[in-house]
């Protein structure tokens, strides 16, 4: 991304954040420009995977646990204001959610579907993993089918995975980047893209 002047949007648990590990690279990712932002701090599942309004959590567990992923943030000099988009854990929420999250004056956000890109953290036991090449194809699949390509659309790819997960999709996103660029595509973070006024 640096190469191709790209700013890209990272949303880190509390737990990330607070890590002398990754101290460096959260730094030097608000240097460069790109977007933090908020994934709640203990990654809790919030509700149901099979019966989504069923909650796992009270109203009090989840803000106090998001309120622990910005008192994180701050300590980069990162604002609740800042950082007003809420990627919620496991990127699976339900009606209740969205309200707590409005009530905390936070917009909740979530990936485009449409592409297999969320399954870049599996690992070659699970039934549901997927090589970088099947996502790679998935994502060119889905600007060539639809009508309006990838405009507007919010990618995710993990920054990390398993070291089970040899084959990174991350390594494929310059070969990405380069091909949506030629096709006259713009990167932006979801600030820009999302603009509340």
């Amino acid at each position: 991304m640096r190469k191709q002047k790209i700013k890209a949007s990272f949303f880190f648990t509390g737990r990330f954040y607070r890590s002398i590990t990754f101290a460096p690279l959260i730094r030097r990712l608000k240097k460069e420009g790109h977007y933090l932002g908020a994934h709640s701090d203990e990654h809790l599942l919030y509700c149901d995977w099979t019966k989504r309004d069923s909650l796992l959590v009270t109203k009090q567990q989840f803000k106090t646990d998001l309120l622990k992923n910005y008192t994180e943030l701050a300590r980069y000099g990162i604002s609740k204001g800042k950082a007003a988009f809420f990627l919620p854990p496991y990127e699976w929420y339900n009606d209740s959610i969205a309200a707590w999250t409005r009530e905390m004056g936070l917009q909740l956000i979530n990936f485009t579907p449409g592409t297999l890109s969320t399954a870049d953290y599996t690992t070659p036991d699970m039934k549901n993993y997927r090589n970088s090449e099947a996502i790679y194809n998935s994502i060119i699949h889905y600007e060539n089918s639809k009508s309006s390509g990838m405009n507007g659309f919010i990618l995710l790819v993990h920054i990390g995975t398993d070291p089970k997960r040899t084959d990174k999709l991350y390594d494929r996103l310059p070969e990405l980047i380069r091909h949506l660029s030629a096709k006259g595509y713009h990167f932006q973070t979801v600030d820009q893209l999302l603009r509340i006024d």
